[in-house]
C-alpha cells in the first residue's frame, strides 16, 4: 500500500568546488594534490504535498575510483563529473513515489547506460567503471536520504523499518534476508564518540628529518606532532605493496615514532590498519609482510587491527588471489572490489573476512553492505575518500549508526582542511580532536543527522 511518508523528487541541482591539498597524498603508487567536490541538492515532495530539501556531497576521487592506465586523471575526472550531471537528470523522467532505497535501486539500473553515453560523447577508450559510477552518483543518493528524513521530520536511519519501506531486504539481496529490514542492522541513536583513523601516507613526514619545508599554518607537520595534538590512537598506514622491505620498515618506523609520542602522553594502547591499495601480487606477499613485521616488533604486529584490499580489485579475473591464510592472522577487508552484494559474496568465497564501508559508494549500497556483513559475521570498518566537510559528516553518521564499527577514517582535516571551515564552526566536536575521537552524538538531527 502507498505510504504517506513516500516521496518523489521534484527538483535537483548540482555544483562543484575545487580545493587544493595542503600536502600531497600518495597511495597505491599514485599521488593526489587536489579535490573536486560534487554537491547536489534535491527537493522532494510527499503524497500530501510537503516539501523539503536534502544535500549530498562527495569528492570525485577519480585517482582511486578510476585508476586508468590509458586516460589521464583530468580525463577521468571530467568523465565522472559529466556522469554526475547526467545522473541528476535521470530524475526528469522518474515521477514515482517511494522510499529513497527504492528510488536509488531503480535509478541505478540506468548507471551503466549513462556511463557508456558519457564515454561516447567524450570520445574515451574506456567506459567509467562501476566504482566510478557509484562515487559520481553518491551525492544524489545522500541528498535523497537527507531530504526524505527532513520532509518526514525523522532521522533517516530511523526510517528503515517495515513502517517506512515497502520491501524487505530479500528484494535487494537474497532470500537469506527474507522478512528482515535495515532497521535490524542499524542503531536508533548514534554512538556518542568514535575513534578516528589518522592516515599516514607514503609521503607523509614521520619526524622533522623527513621535512623538506615546514608549513607554518598552525597544523602539525609530522606524525609525532599529529599524535600529540589530536590524541590519536588509530593510524592507517599506506604501503607500496611491491617493495616488501620498504613496507616492513615503514611500519616499524611508524611504530617507533608513535611509541615515542604515545609515551609522552601516557598512552599504552593504540592501533594500526595497513592499506596496500591492491598493489600486492598475491597473498604470499601479505604473509611475508606480516611475518617480517612480527619479527621486527611483536608489539607493532599486535597493533595491526586489519589489512585492507591487498591485491587487485578485479576479483573475477584474479581468482587465485585468495585471502584465507592471511585472514587467519588478521581481518582482511574488501574495499575497491566492493561495488554490490554479488561482489561481497565473491569476496567471502575468496577469503576476505571484513568489509570496508564507504559513503562514496552510495548511502544505499553502504546500508546493504553493512547488513550483509553483519549477517555473515564479518569485520566492519568505515573509511572515507579524504572526505572534507559535509561528506565527512555523512561518512561519520554512517559509522555512528552501524553496530560493530569501532573506528572511522577521516583524513580530510589533514590534506584538505580548507574545505572543512564552514562545517567545523557548526560541528567543532567532529573536526577538532583532542582525545583521538569524534563526537558523533552530535549527528542526531533530522535527515542524515546534521
Amino acid at each position: 500500500m502507498p505510504r504517506q511518508t513516500d516521496v518523489r523528487i521534484v527538483d535537483a541541482s548540482i555544483t562543484f568546488e575545487d580545493h587544493p591539498f595542503r600536502t600531497p597524498l600518495k597511495f597505491g603508487g599514485r599521488v593526489m594534490d587536489r579535490h573536486r567536490l560534487v554537491n547536489m541538492e534535491v527537493t522532494v515532495e510527499t503524497r500530501n504535498k510537503k516539501h523539503a530539501v536534502g544535500f549530498g556531497s562527495m569528492p570525485v576521487g577519480q585517482v582511486w575510483a578510476w585508476p586508468s592506465t590509458t586516460l589521464t586523471p583530468d580525463q577521468t575526472e571530467a568523465a565522472m563529473t559529466a556522469f554526475s550531471e547526467r545522473i541528476i537528470r535521470l530524475i526528469d523522467g522518474f515521477d514515482e513515489y517511494g522510499h529513497p532505497v527504492d528510488i536509488i535501486y531503480h535509478l541505478s539500473a540506468e548507471y551503466h547506460h549513462s556511463a557508456k553515453v558519457v564515454a561516447e560523447r567524450q570520445k574515451l577508450n574506456e567506459v567509467p567503471p562501476e566504482l566510478a559510477q557509484l562515487v559520481a552518483a553518491s551525492p544524489l543518493d545522500a541528498a535523497l536520504h537527507d531530504a526524505y528524513g527532513k520532509v518526514n521530520e525523522i532521522n533517516s536511519y530511523n526510517a528503515l523499518s517495515k513502517e517506512f519501506m515497502a520491501h524487505d531486504l530479500s528484494t535487494y539481496l537474497d532470500d537469506q534476508f527474507a522478512g528482515e529490514y535495515l532497521d535490524q542492522y542499524t542503531l536508533r541513536e548514534p554512538k556518542k564518540r568514535i575513534p578516528l583513523y589518522h592516515l599516514v601516507g607514503a609521503l607523509d613526514a614521520l619526524t622533522d628529518a623527513d621535512l623538506e619545508k615546514r608549513l607554518e599554518d598552525g597544523l602539525p607537520n609530522t606524525l609525532g606532532e599529529w599524535i600529540l595534538a589530536d590524541g590519536l590512537t588509530h593510524l592507517k598506514i599506506k604501503l607500496n605493496g611491491d617493495d616488501l622491505n620498504w613496507d616492513v620498515q615503514r611500519v616499524l618506523d611508524i611504530d617507533r615514532v608513535a611509541g615515542e609520542a604515545q609515551a609522552k602522553r601516557g598512552c599504552s594502547e593504540w592501533f594500526y590498519s595497513t592499506d596496500f591499495n591492491e598493489k600486492c601480487a598475491n597473498v604470499e606477499y601479505v604473509l611475508d609482510f606480516l611475518h617480517k613485521v612480527k619479527e621486527g616488533s611483536p608489539q607493532a604486529y599486535d597493533r595491526i587491527q586489519y589489512i585492507e584490499q591487498p591485491t587487485h580489485r578485479d576479483l573475477k579475473s584474479h581468482p587465485d588471489n585468495k585471502m584465507h591464510r592471511a585472514a587467519e592472522l588478521k581481518p582482511v577487508v574488501i574495499d575497491e572490489s566492493l561495488v554490490d552484494y554479488d561482489a561481497l559474496l565473491l569476496a567471502r568465497e575468496q577469503g576476505y573476512s571484513g568489509v570496508a564501508l564507504k559513503a562514496c559508494k552510495g548511502h544505499t549500497e553502504a546500508l546493504f553492505a553493512a547488513a550483509a556483513a553483519q549477517k555473515f559475521g564479518m569485520f566492519l570498518c568505515v573509511q572515507d575518500l579524504t572526505c572534507p566537510g559535509y561528506s565527512f559528516l555523512h561518512s561519520a553518521s554512517l559509522a555512528a549508526r552501524i553496530p560493530g564499527v569501532a573506528a572511522i577514517e577521516g583524513n580530510g582535516r589533514q590534506y584538505c582542511p580548507a574545505a572543512n571551515k564552514v562545517w567545523a564552526r557548526q560541528y567543532p566536536g567532529m573536526f577538532k580532536l583532542t582525545d583521538g575521537t569524534v563526537q558523533t552524538e552530535l549527528l542526531d538531527g533530522m535527515g542524515l543527522g546534521f
